[in-house]
């Protein structure tokens, strides 16, 4: 195996660590040590992740485990529903489980969420590792303990806060993912810079092309910095009272298109979180928050990894503004009867809004000038 990066997220009782390497998945038996030696273990993953990576993972808790079980799932965010949970906590029940079972997530951002659900639900709680195949999972989804499922009415409405034991992001899987699957787990790897860290996107704007070429040094890099942001968040606010929210810059618009786009394959949720990037800036500067150039700089960062910088440049899941809004107000971050929206005052300078007149968030969405 190659170096290492380990990070912890300290949570007392429930803290663990995310690692980070490449040829972690050939070793995860050895590297999960005593949280999964001797127990039962159920692998989960896509039909897409199942030729490439099952094999070697199974071969690797087979020599560690008392015994090792698979499950493969459709692939697509379509697989984020209640009637596939029901399935998979069904299946896994069949293979006679107790408390000890751990069960193992191999895949993207929709596997994790789902067997994530999965380990918070059966028998009131089951370990759980993470163990994230696309960049989007590495930098954002398998760390912090969201899970959960799609409804019909939003995304993510039915779901659980449960973490994970562990987490191994190898990068290795990277090289296999579409071009397209790899820019689309950029924009969460920008949303880092974007809310808190006005270096780290600097740095994005001369090093994004070497992190999606996966040049070793700046991969490791963005992963590192992304995952050890999200990792301070999730421990100064677990369960998204305050500062937490932040990590949804662009998310509030971005689960608007999806939910328009009917989570069918055309958008993907890294091209919705960057159009949603795009239009909070763009909100920010109608109301005078935010300077013109900051708006500009991120959507030329954005337009240059080939994302779109707004609703009008998706590929799917734009309509009428009314239409947008009128998802947005059926979205899990809306408190107390308001849209919560995040907002900046520049690069770097996120902060929740609660106040935000409809009138701006129409004419936004509507490419007003």
């Amino acid at each position: 195996m190659d170096d290492i990066i380990s990070l912890q997220v300290g949570l007392d009782a429930r803290s663990y660590d995310i690692k980070i390497g490449n040829n972690l998945i050939a070793n995860a038996g050895d590297l999960l040590g005593d949280i999964i030696a001797g127990r039962q273990a159920v692998i989960v993953c896509d039909s897409n992740v199942a030729s490439l990576y099952l094999d070697a993972l199974a071969s690797s808790l087979a020599r560690v485990t008392r015994r090792c079980d698979r499950i493969i799932v459709p692939a697509g965010e379509t697989s984020k529903n209640m009637k596939v949970l029901a399935d998979l906590l069904n299946d896994i029940l069949d293979f006679g489980v107790d408390r000890g079972l751990v069960i193992v997530a191999l895949g993207g951002g929709v596997i994790g969420d789902l067997v994530g659900f999965a380990a918070a639900s059966l028998m009131r709680g089951v370990d759980f590792v993470q163990i994230p195949t696309s960049l989007l999972a590495q930098v954002d989804s398998s760390v912090g303990g969201k899970t959960g499922v799609n409804a019909p009415r939003g995304k993510n409405l039915i779901g659980a806060f449960y973490q994970p034991r562990a987490v191994l992001a190898d990068t290795a899987t990277l090289a296999t993912l579409p071009p397209r699957e790899l820019r689309a787990g950029y924009a969460e790897v920008a949303k880092y810079g974007l809310l808190g860290d006005s270096s780290f996107f600097a740095w994005l704007e001369d090093n994004g092309k070497a992190v999606l070429d996966l040049e070793p040094q700046a991969l490791n890099h963005a992963i590192m910095t992304s995952c050890a942001a999200k990792a301070r968040i999730v421990e100064a606010d677990e369960r998204e009272a305050k500062q937490r929210a932040l990590l949804n810059l662009g998310h509030t618009f971005a689960h608007a298109f999806e939910v328009e786009a009917n989570y069918d394959g055309r958008l993907l949720h890294g091209e919705a979180v960057a159009a949603g990037i795009g239009v909070a800036f763009a909100l920010s500067v109608r109301m005078g928050l935010c300077k013109q150039g900051d708006l500009d700089r991120v959507k030329a960062h954005l337009k240059g990894q080939k994302l779109p910088g707004d609703n009008r440049e998706l590929i799917a899941g734009n309509a009428a503004a009314e239409r947008l809004i009128a998802h947005m107000q059926n979205d899990k971050k809306v408190l107390d009867g308001k849209m919560r929206f995040i907002l900046v005052k520049g690069i770097g300078e996120a902060f929740v809004a609660s106040d935000v007149p409809l009138e701006f968030v129409h004419e936004t969405l509507e490419g007003l000038d």
